[in-house]
Formats: structure tokens, sequence, C-alpha cells
């Protein structure tokens, strides 16, 4: 049997391996490209949504938007039966996760979400890229499928760190296309280390202007 460092050794090669395979496609810019249409063009909002263990990733997902200057929520997709789908908006663009493309909770919320919008658009990160539910999506980002590394090969592992690496790419294609600054940042991040070093790198960025 291996110890819990040859195991280690293991897992953090697998996952690694998989990070590097997730395909690169034009598929991103047009994600990215949605996502400034909607919000900062037309002042929408992202709305994520994913369920069990890729809803996790989405609500981190949308966090980090929101403290990099996109306005973004996450929606529970069995929430959304009981009202809370009255979160949409005209304007709005939503990302859903799903490493298998046909989990039912989401299949479900995309079907009452377009009866309220039919013109809402999808963006929809998959282990699955034929999947029902990449189907319905105006753009698909295939996660490219890599194997989970718990040993049932059941429990989402590998897939909801591949998602994870995906939406920090969606995040930091934006905040460059926004330009969005450390002050930017201050002004939302005001809490905890980061919000002092924010605030204290932008002051220093202030007065450095001042004194040109």
């Amino acid at each position: 049997m291996k110890t819990v460092k040859e195991k280690m050794a293991e897992i953090l090669r697998a996952e690694a391996e998989a990070i590097r395979s997730i395909p690169v496609s034009d598929a991103y810019d047009r994600a990215v490209e949605l996502i400034l249409d909607h919000v900062h063009r037309h002042h929408g909002k992202l709305v994520t949504s994913g369920m069990g263990k890729a809803g996790q990733i989405a609500m981190n997902i949308a966090t980090t938007f929101c403290s990099t200057g996109t306005p973004a929520v996450f929606l529970h997709p069995a929430e959304a039966q009981h009202g809370d789908l009255g979160i949409l908006q005209p304007g709005d663009v939503m990302l859903l996760l799903s490493n298998s493309g046909k989990t039912s909770e989401i299949l479900e919320l995309v079907r009452l979400a377009r009866i309220l919008n039919p013109q809402l658009p999808m963006i929809v990160i998959t282990g699955n890229a034929s999947s029902p539910l990449a189907e319905l999506a105006e753009v698909v980002l295939w996660t490219g499928g890599s194997p989970e590394v718990c040993p049932l090969g059941l429990t989402p592992t590998t897939s909801t760190t591949m998602m994870t690496v995906m939406g920090d790419v969606l995040v930091v294609g934006v905040m460059e296309r926004i330009g969005f600054t450390v002050a930017d940042y201050a002004k939302r991040h005001h809490g905890g280390y980061l919000g002092a070093v924010s605030a204290a790198e932008a002051a220093g960025t202030e007065e450095n202007n001042r004194s040109k």
C-alpha cells in the first residue's frame, strides 16, 4: 500500500496534468465577450449556478467576480424553483457548471429561466461537451473530461479543480478587459489582509500620481 506522501505526489501529478490538458479554445474569448456585453455594457449581471460540489465552485466564481468589478450572484438551482428565479433580469447572462452536463436540477433551471427570459444567454462549464446542457448553451467550455482522482472515480475532485481554474480564466480575462485596478479592488474589498494591502497600494499609487 502506498504511503500518504506517495499518494499525495500521485494526486498532485494527476490534477496538475488534468489542468494542463484543459482545451484552450476561442470559446473563452466568446464567454468573456458575453460577460462584458451583458454586464458591463448593458448593466446586467452574471448569474452562476451548479448543484452539489459544482455549486460550491459556482458560488466561489460569483464572489470572485464581485470582488473584481463584475456584479455576480449565485442562484441555487433547487431554490430557483421556489421563487429565487426572480433574481433574473433582462440583460443578465448565466454561467452554469455541471461535470456530467445531465444534472436534472440544472436542466430544469435552464428550462424555467428561458420561460422567464427566452433570450437569456448561457455559458456552460462541463466535462461532457455533447451533453444535453451543452446543447442548450451559447458557449461551452469543456474541461477535457479527465478522470476524478477519487479512488472510486465518483467524488468530484479533479473536475472541481478544473472548474475552479476555468472560472479563474474568465475572471482574469474580464478584469483585463475592463482595466480593473488596485484602487478599484480597494473600493470593494475593505476587510482583512487583502483590504489593508489593496488600500495601501491604492494610496501609494495616488500619492505617486500627485507627485508627478
